[in-house]
């Protein structure tokens, strides 16, 4: 699996938990008529918001991104595994982590409010990883491949020649006509 697609995957996906926590938390508010809770989790999603969107930025993302892709081993095969194996491997934790936040809220709706602040800096943080990645291959013409390992370790890659198959060709243009006298 490319590392830009997961990185791809991992945004949407927690974007997607914030939206989900995020319902539940307003319909479970609104049903015990709670118009402070929904004032604080408005609030919180706001300061989450912000957050991401500072933590967020293209500098940061090449920053963060920067020490995973250096310590990539380079190689000439890919991953024996499918994409998708690797995909539920890695990214398993971020279901868990809205079911629980979801039960719990149903409990206490204040639980999914604040779970869903954190997906949304998460999702808004990690935002440009891609992009900083996929910049990075298109400069260099490899590929970055995640490497099959468990959610609880850090993320290994591989590294392959790309051989620069998405870029056109570099055409010089020609001199400009001598100038006349």
């Amino acid at each position: 699996m490319f590392f830009s697609e997961l990185l791809r995957i991992t945004v949407l996906l927690v974007a997607g938990v914030a939206t989900a926590l995020g319902a539940l938390s307003v319909l479970l508010a609104q049903r015990e008529l709670s118009t402070f809770m929904l004032i604080v989790s408005g609030a919180w999603w706001l300061v989450a918001a912000v957050a991401g969107l500072v933590y967020g930025g293209s500098a940061r993302a090449g920053e963060a991104i920067a020490p995973v892709l250096a310590a990539a081993r380079t190689t000439t095969s890919l991953p024996s595994e499918t994409p998708g194996a690797i995909a539920i491997r890695r990214l398993w934790p971020i279901g868990a982590f809205a079911i629980v936040c979801g039960i719990a809220g149903i409990v206490a709706p204040q639980i999914a409010a604040i779970g869903a602040g954190y997906a949304i800096l998460i999702a808004l943080a990690w935002r440009r990883r891609e992009e900083a990645v996929r910049a990075i291959e298109d400069r260099d013409g490899v590929r970055f491949y995640v490497e099959p390992s468990s959610a609880f370790e850090p993320v290994r890659l591989l590294r392959t020649p790309g051989l620069y198959r998405d870029r056109p060709p570099v055409v010089k243009p020609p001199p400009p006509p001598p100038a006349r006298s």
